[in-house]
């Protein structure tokens, strides 16, 4: 279980966090519309989901689908004021229940998981956006196609292809979960080789267009605006430490 966060401290570090995204738009000279903030709630309450909906929040972030399901019930009508994303590893047992969950997937890390859950939406008659998770710092523990050497990314192509053709799927961009670091160089390093990748895919695909970077967290969102992120995801920094007894 998680403590309770009171007097409001959850709706008081939304506006803040939403203040700073703000001031670093105007800083590298972007609209603040074209950066998407992801409210990471896995392992919160629903009392403190609640009050980050009613802060203003419009896109939330979960792990694991049967948490999320179950918030959704508890929620009501109060969880059809957002989009649930998801943004954890998803296992290819659950692509089956994935599409009646959540409203967009950032976090499509192999060929097989895309496959099944479009097959899933085919049957169900609709279509999902997702994006593709990369992993552009070699970290061995973490999911995501390996994307740490720009040498090797045409080898990334055939799959990446053939998500393209899975017709259920909308794939609007690329999401990537770099190592920890609270060095900015470090951060941007990582965040700029996304977007190079993004370049590089659009550059061999005719006609291509993948709108969105999802990049950036609690500790390193300021160095993914300025690098083009398009979607943060700030779980920490809103919601508190997850604290359990």
């Amino acid at each position: 279980m998680i403590e309770k966060d009171y007097h409001g401290q959850i709706k008081n570090r939304y506006l803040k966090v939403v203040e700073r995204v703000y001031q670093l738009c105007e800083k590298f000279d972007r609209k603040p519309e074209s950066v998407k903030l992801v409210v990471v709630t896995k392992g919160h309450s629903t009392e403190d989901i609640s009050e980050v909906i009613s802060a203003g929040a419009k896109y939330l972030g979960e792990n694991y689908v049967e948490e999320t399901a179950r918030k959704k019930e508890e929620l009501g009508k109060l969880s059809n004021q957002v989009d649930w994303h998801m943004i954890g590893h998803i296992q290819s047992r659950k692509t089956n229940l994935v599409p009646f969950v959540y409203d967009y997937i950032q976090s499509i890390d192999r060929f097989k998981v895309a496959n099944r859950l479009n097959q899933q939406l085919l049957k169900e008659g609709k279509k999902i956006p997702v994006l593709l998770q990369y992993n552009v710092g070699g970290e061995e523990q973490k999911y995501g196609w390996e994307a740490s050497d720009e040498n090797n990314w045409h080898s990334l192509l055939p799959e990446f292809l053939d998500i393209l053709g899975l017709s259920q799927l909308c794939v609007m961009g690329l999401m990537t979960m770099p190592p920890y670091s609270t060095d900015n160089e470090t951060a941007l390093t990582n965040f700029y080789k996304l977007r190079k990748l993004r370049d590089f895919f659009q550059k061999n695909v005719d006609g291509l267009e993948l709108r969105e970077l999802s990049m950036g967290t609690s500790h390193d969102f300021e160095a993914a605006i300025q690098a083009g992120a398009t979607i943060i995801r700030i779980g920490t920094a809103i919601m508190g430490e997850r604290i359990y007894k």
